[in-house]
């Protein structure tokens, strides 16, 4: 019986690479994004490379819709047996100095990266611990090893959802679930935020060197994860 991935905050760079990993193994894959329309158009595109895939609109921020979309996929695929959570901030929302971060600039960023993977967490986890698997995926753009102070709020809350999953990992070890997170150092291919910075190169903070990477690159390490699941924080794309 072919198995469920669902990907939340699913776009066309995270989302798209990693559904094609999933799809092209046999996974059924479940579109998760705010807007119907992009949702329905990754559809249409996963669907003519013959992956099975269904839109589930939904605001992933939202607890009531995260409970209600795990409910329909459950009902149209079944378990969930894969989840990756890959809801990414816009580089407008990010506030270039960490001293000029105060309280209210933390809002945006802690929802999507701590708020939102604690309700995906929430609605899988005790499914996928009475049956003794399922992995649990997670996406920064961080990593501790190398602090980046222009990140400044959304570094503050990618630091916040790291503590989380190694937690998260600590707790669920020996229960046959798995979780980690994906500390993504490079500009993914077909993503929003390569169409941004290709665009608007002044955006890049000066002396940073961007490192890019295919979306279906980016997958495959997602796919590696989910096989080997020895750690529960992988880094790609940061300086040694």
């Amino acid at each position: 019986m072919s198995k469920t991935i669902a990907i939340f905050g699913f776009g066309p760079g995270l989302g798209m690479g990693t559904a094609r990993v999933f799809g092209r193994k046999g996974f059924r894959v479940a579109v998760v994004g705010r807007r119907p329309d992009k949702a329905e158009l990754h559809v249409k595109d996963l669907r003519a490379e013959g992956i099975e895939a269904v839109a589930f609109p939904a605001d992933v921020t939202d607890a009531a819709q995260v409970h209600n979309t795990v409910s329909a996929i459950r009902a149209s695929f079944g378990e969930i047996d894969v989840a990756v959570h890959g809801a990414a901030g816009n580089l407008g929302d990010r506030i270039p100095s960490t001293l000029d971060l105060d309280v209210p600039g933390l809002s945006i960023p802690m929802a999507l990266k701590l708020h939102s993977p604690i309700l995906m967490t929430r609605a899988l986890a005790p499914a996928m611990i009475a049956r003794g698997d399922g992995a649990l995926l997670f996406s920064s753009g961080s990593t501790p090893r190398a602090p980046w102070p222009h990140l400044s709020n959304f570094g503050v809350a990618l630091a916040a959802q790291h503590g989380y999953v190694q937690q998260l990992a600590a707790e669920l070890n020996g229960t046959g679930v798995y979780a980690g997170v994906l500390n993504i150092g490079v500009l993914i291919g077909n993503s929003l935020a390569e169409e941004l910075i290709d665009n608007n190169p002044e955006l890049v903070p000066e002396g940073l060197e961007i490192v890019r990477m295919s979306n279906y690159e980016l997958g495959e390490h997602y796919w590696r994860m989910y096989v080997d699941r020895d750690s529960a924080s992988v880094d790609i794309g940061f300086p040694e």
